[in-house]
């Protein structure tokens, strides 16, 4: 049986940051972080490489301690409350981290018995199925191709239904299909009721699945808001041919600026810098 941690969890933001800061040695990562995520809702953390992301995200779940601020999940404090915080979420970070020894199924089963849940073999076969990852459930993760390996790791972070979950940059390295697969799963999770914080550096994975967004420029939050919100920010479109309504892409151009200093402030994240964007532009 999964108990859940006492404490009040029921009352206010699922998560609740103010004023977090982090640096590495001269390097100021984050320069006063603010934001509140409502309970059952997809908060999408929209930024390029070396904004900030994975900082929050890392700090969030315990795994790197602030600089200054506070931060509360689920009712508890990260700093003071960290055994608390832990038994609250799942963190599923940017590479899949599977045993590739085992199959997938075992993988699964593994992960639910860790968590000491009532029969972990069923549980295990229904998150192959939803992953559509039924006929490669007898195979070892060795031989998954990267979007197999990537939906396997999303499903060991659903076992157990923690009430937070953190995404950092779930659709990497999937394919369109798998995407839209993950997409769904995300949003099935907060019709559910469970809170998801999603980093992403895809626009339009923030635009289909977020019900707010906040976008992470060297380190501080420069707008949150919905998408209709946001989209209010730039001027109304103009109709020459046809109308263009403004897409969260020309949003994030227009608040950051096409300056390419994305990368010199931001996450030390070994990997992240190699990776481009979708919506980079040439």
């Amino acid at each position: 049986m999964n108990i859940p941690p006492k404490g009040n969890q029921s009352q206010g933001p699922a998560i609740h940051v103010q004023g977090l800061e982090k640096s590495y040695k001269e390097l100021r990562v984050l320069r006063g972080v603010d934001l509140d995520v409502a309970r059952g809702s997809i908060f999408a953390l929209l930024g390029s490489n070396g904004a900030g992301k994975t900082t929050v995200v890392r700090i969030l779940s315990t795994l790197l301690k602030a600089d200054a601020g506070t931060a509360r999940v689920n009712g508890f404090d990260v700093a003071t409350q960290a055994a608390d915080v832990r038994e609250s979420i799942s963190l599923t970070g940017q590479f899949a981290a599977v045993d590739e020894i085992l199959t997938g199924r075992e993988n699964l089963v593994l992960v639910a018995r860790l968590r000491h849940l009532k029969d972990p073999g069923a549980i295990a076969d229904g998150l192959l199925r939803r992953f559509s990852l039924t006929e490669a459930g007898a195979r070892r993760a060795a031989t998954y191709s990267g979007g197999m390996r990537r939906r396997l790791d999303i499903a060991m972070s659903l076992i157990g239904n923690p009430p937070v979950i953190f995404l950092d940059e779930p659709t990497t390295g999937l394919d369109p299909e798998a995407r839209i697969e993950v997409w769904q799963a995300v949003k099935e999770l907060a019709q559910g009721g469970t809170t998801v914080l999603l980093t992403t550096q895809y626009l339009e994975e923030a635009e289909q699945l977020a019900d707010r967004i906040a976008i992470l420029h060297q380190g501080r939050i420069i707008v949150d808001g919905t998408l209709a919100e946001l989209k209010q920010l730039l001027p109304p479109a103009k109709v020459e041919y046809v109308e263009k309504q403004p897409s969260l892409e020309d949003v994030f151009f227009a608040v950051v600026g096409n300056t390419g200093e994305g990368d010199r402030d931001g996450d030390v994240d070994k990997g992240s810098q190699d990776r481009t964007t979708t919506s980079n532009r040439k």
